[in-house]
């Protein structure tokens, strides 16, 4: 018996950082992201001699244990472990043995949510294994409690809910850490015009966005007046944003994503530098109206919206600063698990 599960990276175009506490409890946050086929894997093989075995396609490296109920913390394979850790406690109780092998269709920490993706990968392949009586928020929320709290790493909740729902979503985050989703519905033609005028660029580096979410909060908490109010504008950003799709106006992308970008860079420091702020220059002037960078910020994957024909003057141009322009489509589906015998 083998199990298989995906669940897709996303793209916030709109509100991003105001899902991150204490912000989303003091004021109540808002996003609005879509998920990309690029996607988070995890395969598992039941094994009967009482190991467990953690492969890492992305690093390279196979970690061999005992199977015990509590795995010992590992930077290389933290987030696997963690996942097991919780679904022994929480449902099992009682040691697993098996092979588990993970990968990701972009690099760790490039902004789209890859650590928080693959976590939701993972749980989906134990969910599917045990016939686990989780739902999408239960998974989702899950994720969230694993990442934050057992494993302490900073973020904030929308990686975990877009990677379990999927799709076109507007969601708020409120006090207790509560979150609703809410699916947009499209036109079709919209979201292909949307595709095509939307360039994902990777700059070839990455960052570690614990550093800079840490920053942001430490921000929120202090009250340091120019930050939160720009984390405010971000949020009106997001119900802009959101007005901008139900209605599919598409010309009004660009401009909520340039104004996004002015208030993403004043949330805390380290979200742009002088090759980030090149690179969005050199886009607008080969034609596109907006963009932003994808995440925390500091590196990773940065997104252009360019109108008509100009996404390929852009392309052309973004190519000669060494980073690569990636394709993708949206995907309307998220977490999605598999048994094959």
């Amino acid at each position: 018996m083998i199990i298989r599960s995906k669940a897709p990276f996303r793209l916030g175009l709109a509100g991003g950082g105001t899902d991150v506490s204490p912000y989303s409890d003091l004021y109540g946050g808002a996003i609005l992201n879509v998920t990309v086929n690029l996607y988070a894997r995890t395969t598992i093989v039941p094994r009967t001699d009482s190991k467990i075995s953690i492969h890492s396609i992305d690093q390279d490296k196979t970690f061999e244990f005992d199977a015990t109920s509590e795995l010992k913390r590992n930077s290389a394979i933290d987030l696997q472990i963690g996942v097991y850790n919780r679904i022994v406690r929480d449902f099992t109780h009682q040691p697993l043995a098996f092979e588990m092998t993970t990968s990701m269709d972009v690099p760790t920490g490039s902004g789209l949510g890859t650590s928080s993706t693959l976590v939701v990968s993972i749980i989906g392949a134990f969910v599917e294994w045990l016939e686990l009586p989780l739902g999408e928020y239960d998974i989702a929320k899950l994720a969230y409690d694993i990442e934050r709290t057992d494993l302490g790493m900073a973020g904030g909740k929308q990686d975990q809910y877009a990677a379990t729902f999927g799709g076109v979503n507007f969601m708020e985050f409120l006090p207790n850490d509560k979150v609703i989703v809410n699916p947009l519905r499209t036109k079709k033609s919209f979201l292909n015009e949307l595709n095509f005028d939307l360039i994902l660029y990777y700059t070839n580096t990455n960052r570690e966005s614990a550093r800079i979410i840490e920053k942001q909060i430490e921000n929120v908490k202090a009250a340091t007046s120019k930050p939160v109010e720009a984390m405010h504008q971000l949020k009106v950003q997001a119900f802009q944003m959101k007005e901008a799709f139900l209605r599919s106006e598409v010309s009004a992308i660009g401009r909520l994503l340039h104004e996004s970008w002015i208030n993403k860079k004043e949330m805390a420091s380290g979200i742009t530098n002088s090759d980030i702020d090149q690179i969005y220059e050199t886009a607008l002037k080969a034609g596109a109206s907006g963009g932003k960078i994808s995440g925390a910020g500091g590196g990773g994957f940065m997104m252009f919206f360019a109108e008509k024909n100009n996404r390929y003057n852009v392309i052309n141009e973004l190519k000669k600063l060494g980073g690569n322009v990636v394709n993708y489509e949206f995907t309307q589906k998220g977490l999605d698990a598999w048994t094959t015998r």
